[in-house]
């Protein structure tokens, strides 16, 4: 069980994936500079440890893969914050640690502002912390540079990886994007997680790339992220990889299916384009098929999204499936 040091302990809790981390960061931020003298942990899941320095200012990460066991700290919690969500499973989580002050939504037990589904994310927690007295700025969500050499400079990456089906864009559909893109000079580098190194490896081969191509289940968490500072252009659906590249102002086309870019989009003013068609979205997260969505989105779209990044077209999301450049809204 993990201990503190002599520092009052302010603790929040975010035991979920990379992006669910990222979009909290100005939460995080914000109770950084309200509380300088407390150590500040996060209880996370373990494997994140290569980005949380990124954040700056989190003295620990107490490893906390999920909500089913009790939260691995022994000894007082001065504060404890709920990023996690408003259930009774992440309440309770924190309930059982007994601290002095909570911070959270508005609960049986917990003081905080009523939950509001129709928020950003980056919104949802900067709101939080400011509505019990702690400024944070939704804007304030860009990470450290890396300290990790990026394992290739200046790469195009094509993420293919997605946790369910309902994000997965379909493997010829990447690959297609893929080859055009090689042909025009760029250096491809397809990605995902361990368990996508099949997808990713069907895709470069389907591209015609060399096999060198491939990273997926290559590169660490924290050379993902270098790399994805470093890189040319992001190519994703709704994952990690979208919010690394906000994060670092890296140009990014992001492919929205069952999530709402008006809820997990990237910001309005940086070099980013949104391709989705909410006309036909499903909305189920856990799908194991791709939200229609996301089907609606075709590789002609994403190859003129790229070549509007590089022109320095002012970034916007096309949410028309027909693709008509006048009917694009530009954000």
């Amino acid at each position: 069980m993990a201990q503190s040091d002599t520092r009052p302990v302010l603790l929040a809790l975010r035991a979920l994936k990379l992006g669910d981390l990222l979009v909290a960061v100005p939460a995080l931020r914000g109770l950084r500079r309200a509380f300088p003298g407390h150590e500040l942990i996060l209880a996370a899941p373990g494997w994140l440890a290569p980005v949380v320095p990124l954040i700056g200012g989190i003295n620990r990460l107490l490893e906390t893969p999920g909500l089913d066991d009790p939260l691995p700290w022994e000894g007082p919690v001065d504060i404890a914050v709920n990023l996690h969500g408003n259930g009774p499973e992440s309440r309770g989580r924190l309930e059982e640690l007994s601290p002095t002050y909570r911070i959270g939504h508005a609960a049986p037990g917990w003081a905080g502002p009523e939950w509001d589904d129709s928020l950003h994310e980056r919104e949802r927690w900067a709101r939080l912390v400011s509505w019990h007295g702690i400024p944070a700025s939704p804007d304030d969500f860009r990470l450290c540079p890396p300290e990790t050499p990026a394992p290739a400079e200046g790469a195009t990456i094509i993420h293919v990886g997605a946790a369910y089906g309902s994000r997965r864009w379909p493997m010829e559909r990447f690959a297609d994007v893929a080859a055009v893109l090689a042909l025009k000079g760029h250096r491809v580098m397809v990605t995902g997680g361990p368990e996508d190194t099949f997808r990713a490896a069907a895709v470069a081969r389907a591209a015609g790339l060399p096999r060198t191509a491939c990273a997926a289940g290559v590169w660490a968490l924290d050379e993902f992220a270098a790399a994805i500072a470093a890189a040319r252009v992001v190519i994703t659906a709704d994952t990690s990889a979208g919010h690394l590249a906000s994060a670092y102002g890296t140009p990014s086309v992001v492919l929205f299916g069952p999530a709402t870019p008006e809820q997990w989009g990237p910001p309005a003013d940086g070099p980013h384009i949104v391709l989705t068609d909410p006309l036909v979205r499903h909305g189920d997260p856990f799908a194991e098929l791709p939200d229609p969505a996301l089907l609606a989105v075709l590789p002609g779209q994403v190859l003129d999204a790229v070549d509007r990044l590089e022109s320095g077209e002012h970034p916007g999301r096309d949410d028309d499936a027909d693709h008509r450049r006048d009917d694009v809204a530009v954000r």
